[in-house]
This record gives C-alpha cells, sequence and structure tokens, in this order.
C-alpha cells in the first residue's frame, strides 16, 4: 500500500520465491568475509516467540477466574512447572501423564500452564488434535498468539528441545503418524507422531482420559504414552484426578454414566443425586430444545449435541445450512463443515461452534463438543447404540450410523459409540437433558433412576 511504502523500502519483506532478492540485499549490506561464526550462529538458530509475545499469551489468560487452580490440581500444575525450570537447564527430559475424566480439570491446568509458563519467558506450546478446541483457544489468546497453539501434527521435521514445555491436551487424540490424506508422498514420515512430540519438547505434558478415544484412528493411551516416552529416555511421572469440579462438584454422575454405557463397573448403579446435579429424560426433541434453551434465556450456556445417526449435508449455496437431523416433525441441522465455505451471517464455522453464541442453533456431534464444557448440555441419544434387554447388554448398530470411519473400526464399533455418548452426556457442569430415539434404551436409563429422583427428572 502506497502509505507503507518508506517503511518497506526500509524493511523489505521477501517470500519464498524471493530467494535472489534477498541474497542481493544481505550483500550489500554485509561487507568483507568473516571465519564462518555468524553465518554457523544464524542457520543453526531456533525461532521462539519474542517476550512481548509471551507477555502478550500470559496476560491474556492470567487473571480469569474460570483458570483458578484447586487443591490437586495445583501439584499437577506445580510438578509441570519444576520440571520445566529444570529442563532449560539442559537436564534430563520429563514426561507427565495427567489422566482424569470428564470435569477433573485437565483444560484449567493446561491454560494455566501455558499462559505461567508464558510468562516465564519459556517458549510452551499448547497443543491439541481437535481442530474445534485448537479453533477456541486461539480465538481466546488471539491472533498474536496463536503461534503457542498448534496441532499434534505440526512437529514432523522439528528440531530436538526446540520447546521448552510442550503442552498436550486431549492427549487420547493422539493418531500413529502425523501423516493425512494432504500430506506430499514425498514429505510422509514414519516417525510415530507421539515420538515427534516428545523429541521436539524438553519437558512434555500429556492430559488424557483413556475412555474418550471415539476415533479408530486415536491410539494415545496412558500405557501407549508412558511407555514411547521410556523408549525416549524420559523421566515419567503420572498423576491421577479425582476431584470433579463439572456436574455440580460431584463425580457420581461421570460414575453413574460409565457404569450405565457399561463402560467401567462403579459403585453409582443408580442416580440419586438430582438435587446437585439437573438430570432429565425428555419426551421429546423439541421438549429437550425448548429446556435448553430456557437455560440459555437464564444466561446459563447451553448446546444440543446427538450421535452421528443422521447425514451431514454440505451447506446450500447461499450459506445456510441443511436440516439433515430428521425425527419425525422435529428438523434441525448439525453444525457447519469445516470446508463449508462462505456461511450465511449467524452461523458459526464448524470450529467455533462451541464458542459462538449462535452455535445453540445447530446441533453439534462428538467432534465438535469434545473438549467443551457448558453449564447445560442436551443429548439426543440415537439408535446407533441401543440396550438389548434380552441379552441384558448394548449393542452397536453400524446400520445406523453415518460415521463413515467408526464403522470401518470393526469389533472395537460398539466400544466407540458408547464412548461417544459418554463423552456427550459429561458436558454439562449443573445439568445433562436426554432425548432417547430407542425405547429399550430409555426404560434402561429411567430404571437407574431412583424413584425420588425419577420424578424430579421428568419435570
Amino acid at each position: 500500500m502506497p502509505q507503507f511504502a518508506e517503511q518497506i523500502r526500509r524493511s523489505p519483506v521477501f517470500a519464498a520465491d524471493h530467494v535472489p532478492h534477498l541474497a542481493a540485499f544481505l550483500d550489500e549490506r554485509i561487507h568483507g568475509a568473516d571465519s564462518g561464526e555468524v553465518s554457523a550462529k544464524v542457520e543453526q538458530s531456533k525461532y521462539r516467540p519474542s517476550k512481548k509475545l509471551l507477555d502478550h499469551v500470559a496476560k491474556l489468560i492470567k487473571g480469569k477466574p474460570e483458570y483458578v487452580l484447586l487443591d490437586e490440581q495445583l501439584v499437577v500444575y506445580d510438578k509441570v512447572v519444576e520440571a520445566a525450570k529444570d529442563g532449560v537447564k539442559g537436564r534430563e527430559k520429563v514426561a507427565i501423564i495427567v489422566l482424569g475424566g470428564p470435569g477433573t480439570g485437565k483444560s484449567v491446568i493446561a491454560m494455566n500452564l501455558l499462559g505461567d509458563l508464558s510468562g516465564m519467558g519459556l517458549n510452551a506450546h499448547y497443543v491439541t488434535g481437535s481442530r474445534a478446541f485448537t479453533s477456541t483457544i486461539r480465538e481466546i489468546v488471539g491472533t498474536r498468539g496463536a503461534a503457542q497453539v498448534r496441532y499434534f501434527n505440526s512437529y514432523m521435521g522439528a528440531d530436538a528441545n526446540v520447546i521448552d514445555v510442550m503442552i498436550a491436551d486431549e492427549a487420547h487424540r493422539i493418531r500413529e503418524t502425523s501423516n493425512s490424506r494432504f500430506t506430499p508422498k514425498v514429505k510422509q514420515s514414519k516417525v510415530s507422531q507421539i515420538h515427534e512430540l516428545l523429541k521436539a519438547s524438553r519437558t512434555s505434558v500429556f492430559f488424557i482420559d483413556d475412555n474418550q478415544i471415539v476415533r479408530p484412528g486415536e491410539i494415545g493411551t496412558t500405557d501407549y504414552i508412558k511407555t514411547e516416552a521410556e523408549k525416549f529416555h524420559c523421566d515419567v511421572c503420572e498423576f491421577q484426578l479425582e476431584a470433579q469440579f463439572r456436574c455440580a462438584g460431584s463425580d457420581a454422575f461421570v460414575s453413574w454414566v460409565n457404569n450405565t454405557l457399561g463402560i467401567q463397573r462403579t459403585p453409582h448403579v443408580m442416580w440419586n443425586q438430582t438435587d446437585q446435579f439437573d438430570f432429565r429424560i425428555m419426551p421429546t426433541p423439541q421438549a429437550l430444545e425448548d429446556e435448553i434453551r430456557k437455560r440459555l434465556e437464564e444466561k446459563s450456556t447451553a448446546r444440543l449435541a446427538a450421535g452421528f445417526c443422521w447425514p451431514w449435508s454440505k451447506p446450500r449455496p447461499n450459506g445456510t445450512l441443511v436440516d439433515d437431523v430428521v425425527i419425525g416433525d422435529y428438523v434441525r441441522p448439525w453444525n457447519a463443515k469445516s470446508d463449508s465455505g462462505s456461511l450465511a451471517p449467524g452461523i458459526p464455522k464448524e470450529s467455533l461452534w462451541a464458542y459462538d453464541s449462535g452455535g445453540v442453533n445447530q446441533i453439534g456431534c462428538v467432534y465438535t463438543a469434545q473438549g467443551f464444557e457448558f453449564d447445560y448440555v442436551g443429548v439426543i441419544f440415537g439408535p446407533d447404540l441401543v440396550y438389548v434387554p434380552e441379552a441384558a447388554d448394548w449393542k452397536g448398530d453400524k446400520t445406523k450410523s453415518f460415521d463413515t470411519v467408526v464403522k470401518r473400526s470393526g469389533d472395537r464399533f460398539t466400544q466407540m459409540v458408547k464412548n461417544t455418548y459418554r463423552v456427550l452426556l459429561t458436558r454439562g457442569m449443573k445439568g445433562c437433558y436426554v432425548h432417547f430415539t430407542d425405547k429399550n434404551t430409555e426404560n434402561l436409563f429411567r430404571s437407574r433412576v431412583e424413584r425420588g429422583a425419577f420424578t424430579s427428572a421428568l419435570r
């Protein structure tokens, strides 16, 4: 632009195809030969964010009330900070594994670490495998801080120890390699993704929930990360987060969901905590949506989500969304696809469905809801997972699923869909409302609610 002509003349910008121009620019300003020390130093130097950028990230996060740490969260936080300080002194690599279920504060710890470690001048990266989660964190830290928030597959070919602290949130989404269908064949790597992350960082911390793996390509488990970190000669530390900060301060609801879905045997066979957490079975999807909108009118955060049991269309040419989710006379669109292009006003991109207020007008799936929490969540429990009374067991039905990737998971399909509904049902901090499309499945959940709580749950 003309108004910047003088600045560009003094400090020109060079793109990848401007190598001869850059060489000429340097040749004019560097006089005489040296022993090679300067050029070697430049060539071997590593990219690091500026202190101003790190301060910017720290200020955006520090002091927010939603990021206050409590009890056992502080124990994990202190250990990571200690390891990070030791790491920059050149001591051995450290891998810290933090295992915790929904609502135990994994992401709260991770965000505190990103802010505080950046404030200490350490090069901390916050990495995930989720487009939606990564986009939302970037929205929080702003354009300037986005460079510190990346994906698991961002470290193909990265130098060793280029990152002081790697904060890997949602580590159950780690994949076998960082290759994707977009990776050119000549650039594809045989190095495992976990080894890329461990190599690039002096200290790495993995926040994980083994029961949140919802796609067959996701291989991150506590045992896998521990084994690979030991192969990399890391000092491995493990922590288990127990205290529940979601679901009105009680882990009873999450425990009950695990038991009812047959994911884990727990003491919570029956649900009787209605005073602490608002669980309701709704007779119709419209009644479900009505309750969610009531919570929004009360200034709570709330979203609707569903199992992947309906097709997912691209937007119409005018940017509006197709009403793909059809249950009787109830019709609603899914959230927008990631490659949707231009969308009509008021419709957020897929990656911001959980963050943008317009997201309440669409139904989210597990891939846009995972990693987020709301005050209230409304879940449509579809026919891809049903309870069979005669067998007293759960059955996954691939014919009712539109998730082409999960349908290819073979014998793991039922477990994947169980994990999907576990994720969706446990997104709420204050309440969860559910509509079941299958009557036997609904009856099972009803039978697991104590009579006093049952009456309240249907109010």
